[in-house]
């Protein structure tokens, strides 16, 4: 079922029906009262409504990236995941270099993949420290990376 009106969010204009994951998309810009830009993308893991990511990888995977992408910019805003599970929304101020974010998340996601631990992985640091995998956090990164050619390709 389509709708039949443009809808306030983005994503819901979107037909899921037509990407192909795994990609990464710019999905907006906003530009400040002051004229900071913000870019906000898509970074898709997993077909819609077909796959999947399970909470406990997602939420490692959510804590390894938001940690170690900002060990190559300073220019990060946020990394929040979708609540389909299917991938990552990643927001940066005024840096607009597709393919420098397309760099960023591959040495992001190859940081992951050497991990040892998921930092801020305890009741101090985290909001539900019981739920994280670093092993299921690592495979959806190295299904990623793996694919790393297609990501600007969203559609089939």
């Amino acid at each position: 079922m389509k709708a039949d009106k443009k809808m306030n969010v983005e994503s819901f204009n979107l037909d899921h029906t037509i990407v192909k994951a795994p990609y990464v998309r710019l999905a907006g810009v906003k530009e400040g009262i002051n004229g900071d830009v913000i870019h906000k993308y898509d970074v898709r893991f997993c077909q819609p409504n077909k796959e999947h990511m399970e909470m406990p990888a997602l939420h490692s995977l959510e804590h390894m990236m938001a940690e170690f992408s900002r060990n190559y910019s300073d220019k990060i805003v946020d990394i929040s995941p979708m609540g389909c599970q299917t991938g990552f929304y990643f927001s940066l101020i005024n840096h607009d270099d597709f393919e420098d974010v397309l760099h960023i998340l591959e040495k992001t996601l190859s940081d992951v993949l050497g991990a040892t631990e998921v930092p801020a992985c305890n009741e101090v640091q985290c909001g539900w420290a019981a739920s994280h995998s670093l092993e299921g956090a690592k495979a959806i990164a190295k299904k990623m990376l793996d694919k790393r050619s297609e990501w600007p390709q969203v559609f089939a």
